[in-house]
């Protein structure tokens, strides 16, 4: 391998109703990872994603599974072995992907994890009392400080997934979010909308759900990953199991420091970095940052089918 390869996962806001029909359609080993699934956890993602609406796909106890099986399913068919990889990363949820990707977990513990965290943060903050929004064209200082002074005892709002530099998205309860989304506007951001979710997640509000969910985790036998992979929580790399699943756990309430990242992927040089999953999310944040990296998304079959030339 003349220069690195990296591989990285998307998490929830990726799913789309009929998204990766050529893999359901051609590939077997696509559709076995799928069945094994609903197996595991008695839900038919196949169907939903093939037969369903959007309302079927975005409640966070079925996104989240379902990303997990859709990404682990791509990883499967590639037949590429973890410890060939360079490195590997995934965004929130996508982080669990790539821990079954290189082997620290299996298919079914990531799948009984994640399908645990989902229900967790779901019940940590009631329906419509929690929001999200993305804030586009501020700095990380502007829109730390906008955060830190409207956040008081009963109200909360904080950063949550810093995914570029002026692309950043806010978490916590309705009422402090709606605050910030027309502070960010009167400071002059570009964009500040509501998302579509309905967990406010990687905020304070998760650390309930990160409590069960370290008493889910320690029952799972975790493994040294195969290969390096990045973690959300501090960008970065570690052998160290312990180390691992406490970065997993905070990782629900803390934010996700892509930024961080994709500057490590920079001073790594890598040749290729491939998206694997649905979606497009993060090879468009790939493109803006790692300039001199061939940017690769399997979302598009096309790509898969020229497997033999990742690696």
């Amino acid at each position: 391998m003349s220069q690195g390869v990296a591989f990285v996962f998307p998490g929830q806001g990726s799913q789309s109703v009929g998204m990766l029909e050529h893999y359901f359609s051609k590939e077997k080993k696509f559709n076995y990872v799928f069945d094994k699934s609903k197996e595991v956890l008695g839900v038919d993602f196949k169907d939903l994603v093939l037969n369903g609406s959007s309302e079927d796909l975005s409640p966070t106890e079925i996104t989240q599974p379902l990303m997990l099986t859709a990404n682990n399913a791509i990883w499967e068919c590639l037949e590429i072995e973890a410890q060939n990889v360079t490195i590997m990363a995934g965004h929130s949820l996508g982080e669990f992907s790539a821990f079954v990707a290189g082997e620290a977990l299996t298919f079914e513990d990531g799948l009984r994890l994640v399908s645990s965290r989902a229900k967790f943060m779901q019940e940590a903050v009631p329906e419509g009392e929690g929001a999200i929004a993305a804030i586009i064209g501020l700095t990380y200082e502007d829109l730390n400080s906008i955060c830190l002074s409207i956040s008081n005892e009963d109200s909360l709002v904080e950063l949550a997934n810093i995914n570029s530099s002026n692309q950043i998205v806010i978490s916590g309860t309705k009422e402090a979010v709606d605050l910030a989304i027309q502070s960010c506007s009167e400071a002059g951001a570009k964009r500040a909308l509501l998302l579509p979710m309905s967990v406010p997640a990687h905020c304070d509000l998760m650390k309930p759900a990160s409590e069960k969910f370290k008493e889910v985790l320690s029952s799972i036998n975790m493994q040294a990953p195969k290969c390096d992979i990045i973690q959300n929580v501090d960008a970065s790399i570690t052998s160290s199991v312990v180390k691992i699943s406490e970065n997993l756990i905070s990782q629900i309430y803390k934010p996700v420091r892509w930024t961080d990242i994709m500057n490590s992927f920079n001073e790594l040089a890598l040749g290729k970095c491939i998206e694997c999953g649905p979606g497009k999310v993060l090879s468009g944040l790939m493109k803006r940052t790692l300039k001199d990296t061939r940017i690769i998304s399997l979302d598009d079959y096309e790509s898969f089918l020229d497997k033999e030339s990742l690696i």
